[in-house]
């Protein structure tokens, strides 16, 4: 078993992108200062009012079309690495537009799902296939090995050792992002993506996932989209990204991802005079702002729409 995937991760994801740094306009933006509450009692809440708010989306004609996939997971086939935990069928869903017939590279969004829901509810966050049709968008979601992985942003092992937890694998934390991983190549390698227009967005746990698996692989993306991220790492890791392109979107009335949390991310951001759009929501909470609010997902494609990494 590893403890560290990025060299293995990139003989296979990496082989064919190469990263661009560019100096890039800071944007301004409001901070103010809050605690985070409980972490033990938000993750709780996390799983509860992530699955709610997606079970609830409208179904439209393009979430008719949503693939609901699976694949073998085997750990990393492109290494010799043996890991444990794997041999199982790991579930996975695409939207690829109707318009895509492999005669031009489309962009990609891979899509974080939040803890305790999944691929299904993350993809059909209301406009979100609307707009992914609308504009061209490939968009992959990966299970991450299961509801409560993390995408390896709280380590390589499992989140706790209560409840359901306790039965996770050991290196669960491992597992989560080397499957986000593996969803990306079996993508890359099945369809013809424009590998300057490749990005990454996810909400609440897959926000904070958004933000590990950013600036672990930073010469993959060409923007970054986490909503109400669930990050408890210092946000001094942004120096590994200043070339990349971010937008936050944050309720200020989250009650279990405090305002503060993004506000810190963002001032960060300023400091290191990125590129970045953040979206605070008076009154907004934690889950409906972006599961319920076509307008917040399509700030997001917006966004994505200008920025390519060269």
């Amino acid at each position: 078993m590893a403890n560290n995937l990025t060299a293995r991760v990139r003989d296979r994801t990496l082989l064919h992108l190469a990263g661009h740094t560019a100096t890039r306009p800071q944007k301004e933006s409001t901070m103010r200062s809050r605690y985070p509450q409980s972490l033990a009692m938000l993750t709780v809440l996390l799983a509860a009012l992530v699955t709610s708010a997606a079970a609830q989306a409208p179904v439209s004609a393009t979430t008719a079309r949503i693939q609901e996939l699976s694949y073998q997971f085997e750990g990393a086939p492109w290494s010799s690495v043996v890991y444990e935990n794997v041999g199982v069928e790991m579930e996975y869903q695409m939207y690829v537009p109707t318009t895509y017939d492999g005669s031009t590279a489309y962009p990609l969004m891979v899509l974080l799902h939040g803890l305790g829901s999944n691929p299904g509810g993350v993809i059909r966050y209301q406009g979100l296939t609307d707009l992914a049709e609308e504009r061209g968008y490939i968009v992959a979601a990966p299970m991450g090995y299961n509801s409560r992985g993390w995408y390896g942003s709280r380590g390589t092992g499992r989140a706790s050792n209560r409840g359901d937890d306790a039965n996770d694998p050991a290196n669960l934390g491992d597992l989560s992002e080397l499957d986000v991983m593996n969803v990306l190549a079996m993508t890359l390698e099945g369809y013809n993506i424009d590998r300057d227009r490749i990005y990454l967005a996810g909400h609440s746990m897959g926000g904070g996932g958004t933000w590990h698996l950013g600036i672990k692989y930073p010469d993959i993306w060409a923007g970054l989209g986490p909503v109400a991220p669930a990050i408890y790492t210092s946000p001094d890791a942004l120096s590994a990204i200043t070339h990349i392109p971010v937008i936050i979107i944050q309720g200020d009335e989250d009650r279990l991802v405090n305002v503060d949390i993004a506000r810190r991310w963002v001032a960060q951001m300023q400091e290191l005079g990125m590129t970045h759009q953040y979206v605070e929501i008076p009154g907004g909470d934690h889950s409906r702002i972006i599961a319920r609010d076509p307008d917040n997902v399509k700030a997001i494609f917006d966004f994505f729409d200008q920025q390519r990494k060269n």
